[in-house]
């Protein structure tokens, strides 16, 4: 036994013997080493960087540093450079991711929605899990995955005449990529005010158009800088006129090639740099690049050449009147110069002349009576009401000027047959009740026509939860 005991201490003895030689080697290492870290920490300093970019820079951006007229002063001065982006959907997030990667110094986001569902198959920054986040926060999220060496702001909120001047004021370039009249005009006057170049596209269903805007900046008044939106579009097109992306619809790749596109111009802007000076530009008219992508046929894309600045152009033109301070002050009232729809809903009717979708539902079978659906032929495929008239607005605002009976109403309508106008969320039907008693359809009061308050989307809500909405 006790020999036993003795082979066991020894081997125990031999064992701690070799892990005390392998120790000691370990601690002689991490000596060596940790004096081969000192010796080029201290050749470093001995030996600064001396190249303007860092080396991860060099890394990152070197395929578009290497493309001739870029080098590495094109890299500087895209470092060097702040943009903003106002809207972080469709058009914003392509144009954003591009701008991240070419190594913008600084990017803000600003828009006050939040990500939904129906915005994931064109607005590819965003993601299912972050719905119900507000985009420009999601946004960034992407880019500082993207590029985590750019500095980015997020403005959780809508741009507005009070908050124009502080948040653009901060930026070289402004790139608008939202989708209501009332912005585009409102982002615009602030770029001349604050001499900002702009670079604004948009794009509805197949189709888009892009314009580099207020390029070279010229002073308020100057004849010599680029025009402005006003411009280009004085007069803002009729609200009844305008299609959302909700009620048209858009293809994914359409709007994302218009994003693509703003970048592309942005980044050209910026490499002209702050030397690129009204006096050193004899032609500043630029060019409307439109472009088409049709489900059926070919793609197109051209430019139309477009005057310069307009003499009497209410922002930029000799002897405007515009201000920061009547910008602030609320004097340019952008809602009502866009005929009261930019994002906002539509209110031409008094209450009496509405109903709600409950109390429709409520009436439909206890009377002979019309509900027109006047959303598009492709909306109205999707879902109907039982029993609908499917009249496109788009049919019924082509015969605007019909004063008698229209032409798309059922023939077979009784004469005192109460009429009800459907849309998709309640504004087009507004219009479209007005429309049918401007031209005497009521009989003087006689003929119930009045319009379903909020559209399919409340019948979605308040009868029928099944009912697909799009």
């Amino acid at each position: 036994m006790g020999t036993g005991n003795e082979t066991g201490v020894e081997a125990l003895n031999s064992l701690i013997a070799s892990k005390e030689q392998e120790l000691a080697r370990l601690k002689k290492q991490l000596v060596e080493a940790e004096g081969a870290d000192k010796r080029a920490s201290e050749q470093a300093q001995e030996t600064p960087w001396r190249w303007p970019l860092k080396a991860e820079e060099y890394d990152r951006y070197g395929r578009q540093i290497i493309l001739p007229g870029f080098g590495t002063d094109g890299q500087l001065r895209l470092r060097a450079s702040r943009v903003l982006l106002v809207g972080a959907g469709g058009l914003g997030c392509p144009a954003a991711a591009y701008l991240a990667g070419a190594g913008i110094g600084r990017i803000g986001i600003v828009d006050g929605d939040v990500v939904e569902a129906s915005n994931l198959h064109r607005q590819i920054a965003h993601s299912t899990s972050r719905v119900g986040v507000f985009k420009a926060e999601s946004l960034i999220a992407h880019l500082r995955d993207l590029n985590p060496l750019v500095q980015y702001t997020a403005y959780t909120t809508h741009l507005t005449p009070q908050n124009a001047e502080e948040i653009v004021s901060q930026y070289d370039l402004v790139l608008d990529c939202t989708d209501h009249p009332t912005s585009r005009y409102l982002i615009s006057d602030t770029c001349v005010l604050l001499e900002k170049p702009l670079v604004s596209a948009s794009a509805l269903r197949t189709d888009g158009q892009l314009i580099v805007l207020n390029a070279p900046v010229g002073s308020q008044g100057s004849m010599k800088g680029g025009p402005c939106y006003r411009c280009v579009f004085p007069v803002p097109p009729p609200a009844e006129s305008l299609t959302s992306c909700g009620e048209g619809g858009v293809l994914g790749p359409a709007v994302g090639t218009m994003g693509v596109l703003q970048a592309g111009e942005a980044i050209k802007v910026l490499l002209k740099g702050k030397g690129w000076l009204e006096s050193e530009v004899e032609d500043v008219r630029p060019s409307l690049m439109l472009f088409s992508s049709p489900l059926l046929g070919g793609v197109s894309m051209r430019t139309v050449r477009m005057r310069g600045r307009r003499k009497d152009c209410f922002a930029c033109g000799e002897g405007s009147k515009l201000s920061l301070a009547s910008l602030k002050d609320g004097s340019t009232d952008y809602v009502a110069f866009c005929g009261g729809k930019g994002g906002a809903t539509v209110n031409v009717l008094e209450p009496n002349e509405r109903i709600s979708a409950k109390q429709y539902a409520d009436r439909r079978t206890k009377d002979e009576h019309l509900l027109l659906d006047v959303r598009e032929a492709e909306h109205f495929s999707v879902a109907s009401i039982d029993g609908a008239v499917n009249v496109p607005f788009s049919r019924i605002h082509t015969a605007a000027g019909e004063k008698e009976r229209p032409s798309w109403l059922p023939p077979t309508l009784p004469t005192d047959a109460p009429i009800y106008v459907v849309c998709r969320v309640g504004n087009d039907s507004q219009v479209v009740t007005r429309r049918l008693k401007d031209i005497g359809m009521d009989e003087g009061g006689k003929r119930v026509i009045v319009d379903i308050k909020g559209g399919m989307r409340a019948w979605k809500n308040e009868v029928d939860e099944t009912l697909p909405f799009t």
